[in-house]
């Protein structure tokens, strides 16, 4: 199988095989939360289906798992069209580019996941496409090199990253439709949608149980679900009623503390305080420390822990608030703590 054609059917199965089909929204009425961002989106819509027209182009950012993808795939069944979903690394060349461009149907939704990960030169064929229509394609070497322009049905482009800031100044401007940020959930819309997937999946679940799962999600909507999942399955396997009870059992467990935390979250929180007195602490010097990526604790630990306000961003580094050291039972020096922010 030809490279190409591997990297096709990798595009396709990211699409359709990856999605939760189960638990996901069917429309735009069962997607909980966000409501502004649907109010905009919504009239979006509306006014370009009255013009005939495609919708202009989309950005969704946030952390993951609040809903990002899901909101492409209902912009693509509100507006009746089909979507093509891949992502920022899996398009490393101008070809790959040009053949999901070139194989669109007029009005269809191009979704790029992860976009801040294209690179350049991927990011500099998308100007024409998204302003003009177009594709500009460079032939040959040298002197001899001449460039043709590929006609491109009309599409809209929806575009989520966990990573604004790492977008080109005129790669976000292209989105005219709009850049819409995802905001965490509160605990009655998890709850909602807990029911929701609960009923989906058949799941008998108390009203307890339900808040202690979501009083514990991080306000994430995935995360919520694989709770959920995974309370089900304990319950199931040890023959017990799905009830507050058991959902601590399980959640404790999967080592899930009453705010949500995992080990690793109180893990990053510990290396902070006994090894860098609190902090600040540069991210580089952290990721080290705990052995993790720089970019999973930026976008996976970081912004739960400073929405839970366990973790501060200074212009010095990471700090570990005063609720963090009472957290994990230790004595804060806020005297102490002042001496290493000057």
């Amino acid at each position: 199988m030809s490279n190409n054609k591997a990297k096709e059917e990798e595009n396709e199965d990211l699409g359709v095989k990856s999605l939760d089909k189960t638990l996901r929204p069917n429309k735009w009425s069962e997607y909980i939360g966000q409501d502004g961002i649907k109010k905009n989106v919504a009239i979006l819509i509306k006014a370009a289906k009255e013009r005939s027209q495609p919708p202009e182009h989309l950005l969704f950012y946030g952390p993951p798992g609040l809903g990002k993808t899901t909101l492409a795939i209902l912009v693509a069944k509100e507006v009746g069209v089909g979507i093509k979903i891949t992502s920022g690394p899996a398009i490393e060349k101008v070809g790959d580019l040009a053949s999901i461009l070139t194989n669109l149907s007029s009005g269809d939704i191009l979704f790029i996941d992860e976009i801040h990960r294209l690179n350049k030169t991927i990011e500099e064929i998308l100007y024409p496409a998204m302003e003009s229509g177009v594709l500009d394609i460079i032939i040959g070497k040298g002197p001899s090199a001449r460039t043709i322009q590929l006609e491109l049905p009309p599409f809209t482009m929806v575009a989520a990253t966990t990573r604004v800031a790492s977008l080109s100044s005129p790669l976000r401007s292209r989105f005219s439709g709009g850049v819409h940020r995802l905001e965490f959930y509160n605990q009655e819309e998890i709850e909602k949608i807990l029911k929701r997937s609960a009923k989906i999946l058949g799941v008998k679940i108390d009203k307890d149980a339900l808040e202690e799962i979501s009083k514990r999600s991080r306000f994430t909507p995935r995360t919520a679900n694989y709770f959920l999942k995974r309370c089900r399955d304990f319950a199931q396997i040890n023959k017990k009623n799905l009830n507050k009870s058991v959902v601590k059992e399980a959640l404790n467990l999967l080592e899930i503390d009453e705010h949500g935390l995992s080990a690793y979250d109180r893990r990053v929180l510990k290396i902070l305080i006994n090894k860098f007195n609190g902090g600040p602490v540069g991210l580089n010097t952290l990721a080290a420390a705990v052995s993790e990526e720089k970019q999973t604790i930026e976008e996976v630990h970081e912004p739960y822990l400073i929405q839970m306000g366990f973790l501060e961003r200074t212009p010095r580094g990471r700090v570990a608030t005063k609720k963090a050291y009472e957290l994990l039972g230790l004595k804060f020096n806020e005297d102490k703590q002042k001496k290493l922010l000057k």
